[in-house]
């Protein structure tokens, strides 16, 4: 993976304080006194019981049902790795009546694997979604993936002895992705899921970690100045749903006491010819983080139109979607926009798993030095309190 930090910013050094506060983080994994953090660790226990459900791996058709942080860095696995996953993956991962359909449309249920995913145990759209598609005479096919706690979830997978492995409680759901609710899906796809782990490789090499004090240090200076808004362009479609976990990451734990970064997302060379007028000539209130990959699609274009249309003589696909994002770059350099960019040369579990943890470790520096708690949402939990309200009318 290819990393260039900001570019293009008026601060002339590292602020001090990211360094202390990532010197006081790496001293605490090291001395094992952050439970979060060692899920991380390559000698940290999965809790997954391979023996019972080592047979879903030969199924043809998975379906995983959750909410936001529970299936965000699953969804992120499956379109990062897509060349590599030969299996028929389905997402009910909001309320939409058109994911009975698709339910429906599976020919061999009895081979298809369902995992439901909720840390409380209570989540009302994934109950919903979950009461759709659930069979008494499936149900040697559910793996349950919960609190051990008095909840809906937990109590029913007792109740009808369905596959149960727990959701470790110190464990927020959007930075659950390298623990049992991420690697299970994971495991079950054909992944190599011992590649994804070890924080501290990522913490021992110290280019990367300079780059990431960089990355805090400017974004700090940047949300001083007021630009707030992290314009997240992705030029590979492969990498959209790693851009929307990389979303709720950063939403859901710097969004506090009226503090936080504003994530959006941009799918490029699209926004080109609708938001790029915007992004040149409009408000210095961003800052731009670029997504890219360096890897062959195997679509080689072939003038078809006219002879005279030279841009595309035989050119690979992504190799024009890629000159599109260093020129998207290059100007963005000459008109001082700031901005950094993550470049992929290749889609593997190593890489996937070095970003997770890359931008895992980067908002909890962030959230030290905004002085928020990274592993909380009050927010959210009012709305949910509302809605049962209404609905108990």
């Amino acid at each position: 993976m290819i990393h260039r930090t900001f570019l293009h910013n008026t601060q002339k050094n590292i602020n001090k304080r990211v360094i202390y506060e990532f010197n006081k983080l790496k001293k605490k994994i090291k001395n094992k006194q952050s439970p979060l953090l060692e899920v991380y660790s390559k000698n940290y226990d999965l809790n997954i019981p391979y023996k019972k459900i080592k047979k879903f791996r030969k199924y043809e058709n998975i379906i995983i049902i959750g909410m936001g942080g529970s299936i965000l860095g699953i969804k992120s696995i499956y379109s990062f790795l897509s060349s590599k996953i030969k299996k028929n993956v389905i997402f009910f991962d909001n309320l939409n009546e058109h994911f009975i359909d698709q339910f429906n449309n599976i020919k061999n249920k009895k081979k298809t694997c369902f995992i439901i995913i909720s840390k409380s145990g209570n989540t009302l759209e994934t109950i919903i979604n979950f009461n759709l598609v659930y069979k008494d005479i499936l149900k040697k096919n559910f793996i349950i993936i919960t609190e051990n706690s008095n909840s809906i979830l937990r109590n029913f997978a007792k109740e009808k002895n369905l596959i149960y492995i727990e959701h470790r409680e110190y464990i927020g759901g959007r930075f659950s992705v390298l623990s049992e609710v991420g690697m299970t899906p994971a495991y079950l796809m054909g992944v190599d899921i011992k590649k994804f782990r070890n924080l501290f490789t990522l913490l021992e090499g110290k280019k990367i970690q300079n780059k990431l004090i960089k990355d805090v240090s400017n974004i700090y200076h940047f949300f001083k100045k007021k630009q707030r808004i992290n314009v997240n362009l992705v030029y590979d479609s492969d990498l959209k749903d790693l851009v929307y976990w990389y979303q709720q990451l950063i939403s859901e734990s710097l969004g506090k006491s009226k503090k936080g970064i504003y994530p959006t997302i941009s799918t490029n060379p699209k926004d080109h010819h609708s938001l790029y007028q915007l992004y040149l000539d409009g408000p210095r209130d961003k800052f731009y983080t670029f997504f890219a990959s360096n890897v062959k699609s195997g679509n080689g274009i072939k003038r078809k139109i006219t002879k005279n249309f030279n841009l595309i003589k035989n050119i690979d696909l992504n190799k024009i979607i890629k000159s599109q994002s260093e020129a998207s770059q290059s100007v963005f350099k000459r008109n001082k926009i700031p901005f950094r960019a993550f470049e992929f040369k290749k889609k593997n579990s190593e890489n996937l798993g070095l970003i997770f943890k890359y931008f895992i470790l980067e908002v909890i520096l962030l959230s030290k030095i905004l002085k928020v708690n990274a592993f909380n949402q009050p927010a959210v939990e009012s709305i949910k309190a509302e809605t049962k309200k209404i609905l108990l009318r």
